[in-house]
Protein backbone atom coordinates (compact mmCIF):
# COMPACT_ATOMS: atom_id res chain seq x y z
CA UNK A 1 0.00 0.00 0.00
CA UNK A 2 2.70 2.56 0.98
CA UNK A 3 4.59 2.02 -2.65
CA UNK A 4 1.67 1.79 -4.18
CA UNK A 5 0.67 5.23 -2.26
CA UNK A 6 3.88 7.38 -2.74
CA UNK A 7 4.01 6.39 -6.80
CA UNK A 8 1.93 8.37 -8.41
CA UNK A 9 -0.41 6.44 -11.45
CA UNK A 10 -0.23 7.96 -14.96
CA UNK A 11 -3.55 9.55 -14.80
CA UNK A 12 -2.73 11.51 -12.13
CA UNK A 13 0.56 13.02 -13.42
CA UNK A 14 -1.80 14.16 -16.48
CA UNK A 15 -4.28 16.13 -13.85
CA UNK A 16 -1.35 18.19 -12.53
CA UNK A 17 0.69 20.49 -13.73
CA UNK A 18 4.25 21.31 -12.23
CA UNK A 19 5.91 24.80 -12.08
CA UNK A 20 9.29 25.42 -13.22
CA UNK A 21 12.84 24.63 -11.44
CA UNK A 22 12.40 25.60 -7.60
CA UNK A 23 15.40 26.48 -5.14
CA UNK A 24 15.94 24.31 -2.21
CA UNK A 25 14.66 25.44 1.32
CA UNK A 26 12.94 23.66 4.43
CA UNK A 27 10.25 22.14 5.54
CA UNK A 28 8.49 18.87 6.65
CA UNK A 29 4.80 17.30 7.26
CA UNK A 30 3.30 18.64 9.68
CA UNK A 31 1.70 16.45 11.78
CA UNK A 32 -1.64 16.96 14.27
CA UNK A 33 -4.50 17.92 11.98
CA UNK A 34 -2.74 19.86 9.51
CA UNK A 35 -0.40 18.41 6.60
CA UNK A 36 2.53 20.05 5.74
CA UNK A 37 2.90 23.17 3.19
CA UNK A 38 3.27 22.45 -0.54
CA UNK A 39 4.21 23.16 -3.54
CA UNK A 40 4.75 21.91 -6.88
CA UNK A 41 8.11 20.89 -8.13
CA UNK A 42 9.96 21.72 -11.32
CA UNK A 43 10.84 19.58 -14.43
CA UNK A 44 14.48 18.87 -13.11
CA UNK A 45 13.10 18.52 -9.47
CA UNK A 46 9.85 17.57 -8.36
CA UNK A 47 10.75 17.80 -4.22
CA UNK A 48 10.22 21.61 -3.86
CA UNK A 49 7.32 24.11 -3.92
CA UNK A 50 5.95 27.09 -3.43
CA UNK A 51 4.26 28.55 -0.17
CA UNK A 52 3.01 31.41 1.27
CA UNK A 53 5.43 31.96 4.60
CA UNK A 54 4.59 34.33 7.77
CA UNK A 55 7.81 34.85 9.00
CA UNK A 56 6.32 36.68 12.04
CA UNK A 57 3.43 38.25 13.88
CA UNK A 58 2.66 41.73 12.62
CA UNK A 59 1.39 43.73 9.28
CA UNK A 60 1.19 42.30 5.63
CA UNK A 61 5.22 42.63 5.33
CA UNK A 62 5.55 39.60 7.13
CA UNK A 63 3.66 37.79 4.39
CA UNK A 64 5.89 36.31 1.50
CA UNK A 65 6.30 33.38 -0.84
CA UNK A 66 8.72 31.16 -0.65
CA UNK A 67 9.97 27.86 -2.26
CA UNK A 68 10.16 25.21 0.38
CA UNK A 69 10.42 21.40 0.75
CA UNK A 70 7.78 19.31 -0.76
CA UNK A 71 6.21 16.81 2.35
CA UNK A 72 5.80 13.30 1.53
CA UNK A 73 2.49 11.90 3.43
CA UNK A 74 2.92 9.79 6.57
CA UNK A 75 1.11 6.71 8.09
CA UNK A 76 -2.61 7.59 8.27
CA UNK A 77 -2.36 10.98 5.50
CA UNK A 78 -2.64 11.67 2.44
CA UNK A 79 -0.45 14.23 0.04
CA UNK A 80 -2.43 16.48 -2.10
CA UNK A 81 -1.97 18.76 -4.90
CA UNK A 82 -3.45 21.95 -3.56
CA UNK A 83 -5.78 24.14 -6.70
CA UNK A 84 -7.43 26.66 -3.97
CA UNK A 85 -7.38 27.55 -0.70
CA UNK A 86 -9.70 29.39 1.65
CA UNK A 87 -9.29 32.37 3.21
CA UNK A 88 -10.53 33.35 6.72
CA UNK A 89 -11.02 36.11 9.59
CA UNK A 90 -8.83 33.66 11.77
CA UNK A 91 -5.72 33.56 9.08
CA UNK A 92 -6.07 37.80 9.78
CA UNK A 93 -5.64 36.82 13.55
CA UNK A 94 -3.03 34.25 13.02
CA UNK A 95 -1.09 36.82 11.23
CA UNK A 96 -1.21 39.38 13.83
CA UNK A 97 -0.91 36.64 16.80
CA UNK A 98 -3.99 37.51 18.14
CA UNK A 99 -4.66 33.88 18.72
CA UNK A 100 -4.48 31.93 22.27
CA UNK A 101 -1.00 30.21 22.73
CA UNK A 102 -0.01 31.31 18.75
CA UNK A 103 2.38 29.06 16.84
CA UNK A 104 5.98 30.15 16.05
CA UNK A 105 6.98 31.19 12.98
CA UNK A 106 7.80 31.06 10.56
CA UNK A 107 4.93 28.93 9.53
CA UNK A 108 2.76 28.31 6.57
CA UNK A 109 -0.92 29.73 6.87
CA UNK A 110 -4.39 28.70 5.85
CA UNK A 111 -6.56 26.32 7.74
CA UNK A 112 -8.95 24.76 4.49
CA UNK A 113 -7.90 23.21 0.74
CA UNK A 114 -9.22 21.80 -2.54
CA UNK A 115 -7.23 19.41 -4.56
CA UNK A 116 -5.91 16.32 -6.23
CA UNK A 117 -5.42 13.25 -4.21
CA UNK A 118 -1.52 12.42 -5.45
CA UNK A 119 0.04 10.09 -3.00
CA UNK A 120 -1.35 8.03 -0.23
CA UNK A 121 0.49 6.98 3.14
CA UNK A 122 0.34 3.62 4.54
CA UNK A 123 -3.30 2.78 5.89
CA UNK A 124 -5.26 5.05 3.90
CA UNK A 125 -8.42 3.58 3.28
CA UNK A 126 -12.17 5.51 1.19
CA UNK A 127 -9.43 7.38 -0.97
CA UNK A 128 -7.87 6.67 -4.63
CA UNK A 129 -4.62 8.86 -6.16
CA UNK A 130 -6.60 11.40 -8.59
CA UNK A 131 -9.74 11.60 -6.13
CA UNK A 132 -10.73 15.42 -6.08
CA UNK A 133 -10.66 16.63 -2.31
CA UNK A 134 -11.63 19.51 0.47
CA UNK A 135 -9.54 19.18 3.78
CA UNK A 136 -9.74 20.84 6.91
CA UNK A 137 -5.53 21.18 8.03
CA UNK A 138 -3.92 22.64 10.76
CA UNK A 139 -1.92 25.44 9.06
CA UNK A 140 0.04 25.08 5.95
CA UNK A 141 -2.89 25.16 3.60
CA UNK A 142 -1.66 28.06 1.80
CA UNK A 143 1.10 26.05 -0.63
CA UNK A 144 1.14 23.85 -3.57
CA UNK A 145 1.57 20.29 -2.05
CA UNK A 146 0.11 19.44 1.80
CA UNK A 147 -0.24 16.41 3.76
CA UNK A 148 -3.27 15.84 5.83
CA UNK A 149 -4.34 12.89 8.11
CA UNK A 150 -7.72 10.92 6.42
CA UNK A 151 -10.08 12.42 9.04
CA UNK A 152 -9.44 15.77 8.29
CA UNK A 153 -10.08 14.82 4.33
CA UNK A 154 -13.58 14.68 2.30
CA UNK A 155 -14.63 14.04 -1.38
CA UNK A 156 -16.05 16.99 -3.18
CA UNK A 157 -18.50 16.69 -5.22
CA UNK A 158 -18.69 16.14 -9.10
CA UNK A 159 -20.10 19.57 -9.68
CA UNK A 160 -18.46 21.62 -7.61
CA UNK A 161 -15.44 23.47 -8.74
CA UNK A 162 -12.08 23.42 -6.77
CA UNK A 163 -12.74 27.15 -6.03
CA UNK A 164 -16.43 26.13 -4.19
CA UNK A 165 -14.42 23.58 -2.55
CA UNK A 166 -11.88 25.64 -0.94
CA UNK A 167 -14.70 27.80 0.26
CA UNK A 168 -17.11 25.25 0.87
CA UNK A 169 -15.73 23.28 4.82
CA UNK A 170 -15.35 26.14 7.39
CA UNK A 171 -18.28 28.32 6.08
CA UNK A 172 -20.67 26.10 5.95
CA UNK A 173 -19.96 23.24 8.65
CA UNK A 174 -19.69 26.45 11.04
CA UNK A 175 -22.94 27.38 9.79
CA UNK A 176 -24.64 24.02 10.24
CA UNK A 177 -23.95 23.27 13.48
CA UNK A 178 -24.41 26.33 15.24
CA UNK A 179 -27.89 26.56 13.62
CA UNK A 180 -28.89 22.80 14.04
CA UNK A 181 -26.33 21.04 16.48
CA UNK A 182 -26.55 24.21 19.12
CA UNK A 183 -29.52 26.57 18.38
CA UNK A 184 -31.90 23.41 16.86
CA UNK A 185 -33.57 25.35 14.11
CA UNK A 186 -36.88 24.42 13.63
CA UNK A 187 -39.55 25.31 11.15
CA UNK A 188 -41.27 29.09 12.23
CA UNK A 189 -38.01 29.80 14.44
CA UNK A 190 -36.04 33.52 13.13
CA UNK A 191 -32.49 33.97 12.93
CA UNK A 192 -30.21 37.16 13.66
CA UNK A 193 -27.18 36.54 11.83
CA UNK A 194 -24.51 40.05 11.39
CA UNK A 195 -21.63 40.24 8.80
CA UNK A 196 -24.51 38.35 6.85
CA UNK A 197 -22.39 39.31 3.49
CA UNK A 198 -19.80 37.16 4.34
CA UNK A 199 -18.72 33.74 4.08
CA UNK A 200 -20.49 32.00 7.00
CA UNK A 201 -23.18 34.83 6.80
CA UNK A 202 -24.27 33.79 3.20
CA UNK A 203 -24.02 29.61 4.01
CA UNK A 204 -26.69 30.72 7.05
CA UNK A 205 -29.23 32.33 4.95
CA UNK A 206 -28.60 29.41 2.51
CA UNK A 207 -29.25 26.72 4.95
CA UNK A 208 -31.85 28.52 6.54
CA UNK A 209 -34.39 28.07 3.66
CA UNK A 210 -34.02 25.00 3.68
CA UNK A 211 -36.06 24.92 6.80
CA UNK A 212 -39.86 26.15 5.98
CA UNK A 213 -40.78 29.60 7.41
CA UNK A 214 -37.51 30.50 8.78
CA UNK A 215 -37.06 34.30 9.15
CA UNK A 216 -33.71 35.80 8.57
CA UNK A 217 -32.45 39.08 9.57
CA UNK A 218 -29.07 40.46 8.58
CA UNK A 219 -26.66 43.02 9.07
CA UNK A 220 -23.91 44.05 6.51
CA UNK A 221 -22.15 46.91 5.33
CA UNK A 222 -24.48 49.14 3.32
CA UNK A 223 -22.95 48.44 -0.12
CA UNK A 224 -23.22 44.65 -0.06
CA UNK A 225 -27.27 44.66 0.51
CA UNK A 226 -27.69 45.12 -3.30
CA UNK A 227 -25.92 41.85 -4.00
CA UNK A 228 -27.44 39.67 -0.91
CA UNK A 229 -30.53 41.25 -0.18
CA UNK A 230 -32.64 38.43 -2.22
CA UNK A 231 -30.49 35.63 0.50
CA UNK A 232 -32.12 37.23 3.89
CA UNK A 233 -36.11 38.07 4.79
CA UNK A 234 -35.13 41.34 6.21
CA UNK A 235 -31.15 43.52 6.14
CA UNK A 236 -29.78 46.18 7.95
CA UNK A 237 -26.78 49.03 7.63
CA UNK A 238 -24.17 46.93 10.08
CA UNK A 239 -23.72 50.93 11.65
CA UNK A 240 -27.64 51.12 12.08
CA UNK A 241 -29.72 51.02 15.24
CA UNK A 242 -30.74 47.06 13.92
CA UNK A 243 -32.25 46.69 17.52
CA UNK A 244 -35.17 48.67 16.46
CA UNK A 245 -35.82 47.47 13.42
CA UNK A 246 -35.92 43.88 14.65
CA UNK A 247 -38.35 44.82 16.81
CA UNK A 248 -40.44 46.95 15.24
CA UNK A 249 -40.64 43.63 12.93
CA UNK A 250 -40.92 41.13 15.55
CA UNK A 251 -42.13 42.36 18.59
CA UNK A 252 -40.80 39.30 20.86
CA UNK A 253 -37.86 39.14 19.44
CA UNK A 254 -35.90 36.14 17.66
CA UNK A 255 -35.00 32.80 17.98
CA UNK A 256 -31.48 32.61 17.94
CA UNK A 257 -28.75 35.21 17.36
CA UNK A 258 -25.14 34.68 15.25
CA UNK A 259 -22.64 36.69 16.75
CA UNK A 260 -18.89 37.11 15.05
CA UNK A 261 -18.25 40.62 15.97
CA UNK A 262 -16.21 39.50 19.36
CA UNK A 263 -19.16 39.98 21.86
CA UNK A 264 -19.25 43.92 21.16
CA UNK A 265 -23.34 43.60 21.03
CA UNK A 266 -23.22 40.96 23.56
CA UNK A 267 -26.44 43.24 25.48
CA UNK A 268 -28.07 44.21 22.41
CA UNK A 269 -28.29 40.33 21.49
CA UNK A 270 -29.55 39.13 24.19
CA UNK A 271 -31.84 41.60 24.43
CA UNK A 272 -33.41 40.42 21.29
CA UNK A 273 -33.69 36.80 21.96
CA UNK A 274 -37.06 35.16 23.00
CA UNK A 275 -37.25 32.84 25.93
CA UNK A 276 -35.39 29.55 25.09
CA UNK A 277 -33.68 31.62 22.02
CA UNK A 278 -29.81 31.17 22.28
CA UNK A 279 -27.30 33.55 21.66
CA UNK A 280 -24.06 31.94 19.70
CA UNK A 281 -20.68 33.81 19.57
CA UNK A 282 -18.58 32.17 17.23
CA UNK A 283 -16.40 34.71 15.69
CA UNK A 284 -13.59 37.72 16.43
CA UNK A 285 -13.52 39.53 13.50
CA UNK A 286 -13.96 43.09 15.68
CA UNK A 287 -10.49 42.11 17.10
CA UNK A 288 -8.86 42.29 13.22
CA UNK A 289 -7.94 46.08 13.38
CA UNK A 290 -5.42 46.33 10.93
CA UNK A 291 -2.54 47.06 14.05
CA UNK A 292 -0.02 44.52 15.78
CA UNK A 293 -1.24 44.14 19.09
CA UNK A 294 0.55 43.16 21.80
CA UNK A 295 -0.92 41.15 23.76
CA UNK A 296 -1.87 43.23 26.83
CA UNK A 297 -3.36 45.58 23.97
CA UNK A 298 -5.60 41.93 22.94
CA UNK A 299 -6.04 41.62 26.86
CA UNK A 300 -7.66 45.09 26.80
CA UNK A 301 -9.80 44.72 24.40
CA UNK A 302 -11.66 41.60 25.33
CA UNK A 303 -11.78 43.23 28.93
CA UNK A 304 -13.87 45.78 27.48
CA UNK A 305 -16.70 43.37 25.84
CA UNK A 306 -19.90 43.89 27.67
CA UNK A 307 -20.04 41.18 30.75
CA UNK A 308 -22.68 38.90 30.63
CA UNK A 309 -24.63 38.03 34.13
CA UNK A 310 -25.49 34.15 34.37
CA UNK A 311 -28.20 34.73 37.21
CA UNK A 312 -30.17 36.92 34.48
CA UNK A 313 -29.89 34.31 32.18
CA UNK A 314 -31.74 32.01 34.37
CA UNK A 315 -34.12 34.56 35.20
CA UNK A 316 -35.31 35.09 31.23
CA UNK A 317 -34.46 31.39 30.44
CA UNK A 318 -31.63 32.25 27.74
CA UNK A 319 -29.08 30.18 26.27
CA UNK A 320 -25.71 31.73 25.73
CA UNK A 321 -23.22 29.56 23.73
CA UNK A 322 -19.72 29.51 21.61
CA UNK A 323 -18.77 28.07 19.09
CA UNK A 324 -15.18 27.73 17.69
CA UNK A 325 -14.90 24.43 14.33
CA UNK A 326 -10.93 25.01 14.66
CA UNK A 327 -10.85 23.79 18.25
CA UNK A 328 -13.32 21.33 17.94
CA UNK A 329 -11.45 19.68 15.01
CA UNK A 330 -8.15 20.04 16.05
CA UNK A 331 -8.44 20.25 19.86
CA UNK A 332 -11.61 18.42 20.82
CA UNK A 333 -11.01 15.27 18.52
CA UNK A 334 -14.60 15.45 17.15
CA UNK A 335 -13.65 14.53 13.48
CA UNK A 336 -16.35 11.68 13.38
CA UNK A 337 -19.56 14.42 14.76
CA UNK A 338 -17.75 16.98 11.33
CA UNK A 339 -17.47 14.17 8.63
CA UNK A 340 -21.51 12.92 9.42
CA UNK A 341 -21.97 17.22 9.15
CA UNK A 342 -20.09 17.13 5.69
CA UNK A 343 -21.94 14.38 4.68
CA UNK A 344 -25.41 16.11 5.01
CA UNK A 345 -23.91 19.27 3.37
CA UNK A 346 -22.89 17.47 0.65
CA UNK A 347 -26.20 16.21 -0.32
CA UNK A 348 -27.41 19.35 0.03
CA UNK A 349 -25.24 20.42 -2.32
CA UNK A 350 -26.43 17.41 -4.81
CA UNK A 351 -30.05 18.63 -4.25
CA UNK A 352 -28.89 22.36 -5.37
CA UNK A 353 -30.14 23.88 -2.19
CA UNK A 354 -27.03 25.12 -1.02
CA UNK A 355 -24.10 26.78 -2.70
CA UNK A 356 -20.89 27.97 -1.57
CA UNK A 357 -20.43 31.83 -2.33
CA UNK A 358 -16.82 32.79 -4.37
CA UNK A 359 -16.29 36.19 -3.94
CA UNK A 360 -12.87 36.66 -5.75
CA UNK A 361 -9.60 34.46 -6.80
CA UNK A 362 -6.07 35.78 -6.08
CA UNK A 363 -2.81 33.84 -7.26
CA UNK A 364 -0.66 33.30 -3.95
CA UNK A 365 1.99 36.15 -4.84
CA UNK A 366 -1.73 38.22 -4.29
CA UNK A 367 -1.91 37.22 -0.68
CA UNK A 368 -1.24 40.99 1.23
CA UNK A 369 -4.44 42.30 -1.40
CA UNK A 370 -6.46 39.21 -0.46
CA UNK A 371 -5.93 40.30 3.43
CA UNK A 372 -6.54 43.59 2.71
CA UNK A 373 -9.81 43.34 1.31
CA UNK A 374 -11.10 40.78 3.95
CA UNK A 375 -9.80 43.31 6.36
CA UNK A 376 -12.03 45.74 4.83
CA UNK A 377 -14.76 44.08 4.86
CA UNK A 378 -14.83 44.48 0.96
CA UNK A 379 -15.79 40.70 -0.07
CA UNK A 380 -19.24 39.20 -0.42
CA UNK A 381 -18.83 35.46 0.29
CA UNK A 382 -15.46 33.44 0.37
CA UNK A 383 -11.65 34.85 -0.82
CA UNK A 384 -9.60 32.32 -2.55
CA UNK A 385 -6.25 31.54 -2.92
CA UNK A 386 -6.08 29.75 -6.62
CA UNK A 387 -3.06 28.20 -6.18
CA UNK A 388 -1.92 27.68 -10.22
CA UNK A 389 -3.38 31.43 -11.01
CA UNK A 390 -0.57 33.71 -12.08
CA UNK A 391 -0.57 37.20 -10.77
CA UNK A 392 -2.52 40.09 -12.33
CA UNK A 393 -0.29 42.37 -14.68
CA UNK A 394 0.85 45.18 -12.14
CA UNK A 395 -1.52 48.20 -11.99
CA UNK A 396 0.40 51.71 -11.97
CA UNK A 397 -0.52 53.23 -8.76
CA UNK A 398 1.26 51.86 -5.57
CA UNK A 399 -1.46 51.20 -2.94
CA UNK A 400 0.67 48.42 -0.61
CA UNK A 401 3.44 51.01 1.01
CA UNK A 402 1.16 51.07 4.13
CA UNK A 403 -0.26 48.23 5.87
CA UNK A 404 -3.69 48.31 7.05
CA UNK A 405 -3.50 50.72 10.20
CA UNK A 406 -0.61 52.47 8.26
CA UNK A 407 2.44 50.63 9.46
CA UNK A 408 5.21 51.73 6.88
CA UNK A 409 5.82 48.38 4.31
CA UNK A 410 9.48 46.50 4.50
CA UNK A 411 10.33 46.26 0.62
CA UNK A 412 12.26 43.46 0.53
CA UNK A 413 10.64 41.68 -2.40
CA UNK A 414 10.98 44.78 -5.06
CA UNK A 415 8.47 46.44 -6.77
CA UNK A 416 6.57 43.68 -8.08
CA UNK A 417 5.73 42.42 -4.15
CA UNK A 418 4.57 45.49 -2.99
CA UNK A 419 2.00 46.83 -5.95
CA UNK A 420 -1.79 46.13 -6.37
CA UNK A 421 -3.10 43.62 -8.06
CA UNK A 422 -6.33 43.35 -9.61
CA UNK A 423 -8.33 40.11 -8.98
CA UNK A 424 -10.32 37.70 -10.74
CA UNK A 425 -14.04 38.80 -9.08
CA UNK A 426 -16.47 35.86 -9.92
Amino acid sequence: MAKEGVEKTEETEQMIEKDGGKEPAESNCVKGGGGGGGGGGGAGDDKEMRAVLLTGFGGLNKLRVSKKVMPEPQEGELKIRVKACGLNFIDLMVRQGNIDSPPKTPLVPGFELSGIVEALGENVKGFEIGDRVMAFVNYNAWAEVACVPVDFVYKIPNEMSFSEAAAFPMNFVTAYMMLFEVANLREGMSVLVHSAGGGVGQAVAQLCSTIPNVTVFGTASSFKHEAIKGSLTHLFDRNADYVQEVKRISPDGVDIVLDCLCGENTGKGLGLLKSLGTYILYGSSNMVTGETKSFFSFAKSWWQVEKVNPIKLYEENKVMAGFSLLNLLFKQGRTGLVKDVMDKLTRLYNEKKIKPLVDSLWALEEVKEAMQRIHDRGNIGKLILDVEKAPTPLMANDSTETSEAGEEEEDHEGDNENKERMPFIQ
